[in-house]
């Protein structure tokens, strides 16, 4: 008797990576649905550590979504607020600003001239085009306005989400063949996430807020802005920081001076060092490392799917994927080769 034949290997990865293309499109086309779903699952992920917290110190459960849900919520509008403000009043000045840079350009462009260094036929524009920066600058602050101004709708979620955690234990409890290892499988995967979170967002808090202060006593301007950008972008390593800083001095420097761009240059960086180099590893650890490749990749590739959000949003992404193939064994090599260094013993796939 014949057996029809099997599958080929080849047949097999096309079959994935065509998948995959379509997932991939899907996600795409439905960015404006998905990028709010995204941050309301992880600010569930991270409101789940002060809620386990207050129900440790005995308050019901409803009280502990209550206060957190009024926290996020209150939180949410008044950052959203502040950046709605300040993006109205940067879109205004923007012009102006645009104006200054080509001053300042074409002042810089005079001074190479005179020291007998040649020019692109198009001048210095074809290096540095300033309405292109300033359309790009507002197209990323316009993208994370975007996702505050749905800050109903996410805390809709969250609240949803972590309602529905409750019941979730007991569903897998009833649907899987083997309830204890897959609900062990998934608390190792949700601690490994909640830590990761939950210290990335401390750490950003504390690099926001400590930018915000310095270009306060400054006196930069839109420094609520910078600092909530910086915020966003601390969750990027490696280019994260620059990114953030790119506008911040720029800006420094066209309404300024350089002194002053220097100076706010040089507080991102000790910022981003302090933060980076001496807070987080300490309460991090190594366990959760990506490899810089990585990081480069998921940047362009989260940030092509998602617009400027994700951007914000491809480190964790990136890291939420690590975690879910780090606990599978079958997928555990997947996850060895997206790690910043390679295990002691080797990893194979059973």
């Amino acid at each position: 008797m014949l057996t029809p034949p099997t599958s080929s290997t080849g047949t097999k990865v096309l079959l994935v990576l065509a998948c995959l293309v379509i997932v991939i499109a899907g996600l795409k086309a439905a960015s404006a649905i998905i990028i709010p779903l995204l941050m309301a699952i992880f600010l569930a992920i991270i409101a789940s550590a002060p809620l386990h917290w207050l129900r440790r110190r005995g308050l019901p459960v409803w009280a502990a979504l209550t206060l957190i849900l009024l926290l996020l919520a209150s939180a949410l509008i008044s950052i959203g607020s502040l950046i709605g403000a300040s993006i109205d009043q940067l879109s205004n000045t923007l012009p102006r600003y645009e104006q200054q840079l080509r001053t300042l350009i074409d002042h810089a462009a005079l001074q190479v001239s005179h020291l007998g260094l040649k020019l692109p036929p198009g001048g210095v524009e074809d290096l540095v085009n300033p309405a292109a920066a300033a359309q790009f600058f507002g197209r990323m602050i316009s993208g994370f306005g975007g996702l505050l101004a749905d800050s109903l709708l996410i805390v809709l979620t969250v609240l949803f989400l972590m309602v529905e955690s409750t019941t979730i234990p007991q569903k897998l409890r009833s649907i899987t063949p083997d309830p204890d290892k897959t609900l062990g499988n998934l608390s190792t995967f949700m601690a490994s996430v909640k830590q990761y979170l939950v210290i990335k967002a401390i750490m950003s808090f504390i690099t926001g807020l400590a930018i915000t202060l310095y270009l306060l006593a400054l006196g930069v301007d839109f420094a609520i802005l910078w600092g909530t950008l910086a915020f966003f972008m601390n969750f990027v390593p490696y280019i994260g920081s620059i990114i953030a800083a790119v506008p911040a001095v720029i800006l420094s420097l066209i309404d300024n001076g350089p002194t002053i761009a220097l100076t706010v240059a040089a507080g991102f960086l000790v910022a981003n060092l302090v933060v980076g180099s001496v807070l987080e590893p300490r309460y991090m650890g190594r366990g959760l490392g990506l490899s810089t490749l990585v990081v480069f990749l998921s940047l362009v590739f989260w940030g092509w799917v998602f617009g400027p959000v994700g951007m914000f949003l491809s480190s964790p992404l990136t890291m939420l994927v690590k975690i879910a193939l780090e606990s599978d064994p079958r997928s555990r090599w997947i996850s060895v080769l997206l790690s910043a260094q390679a295990p002691a013993k080797p990893t194979l796939p059973s």
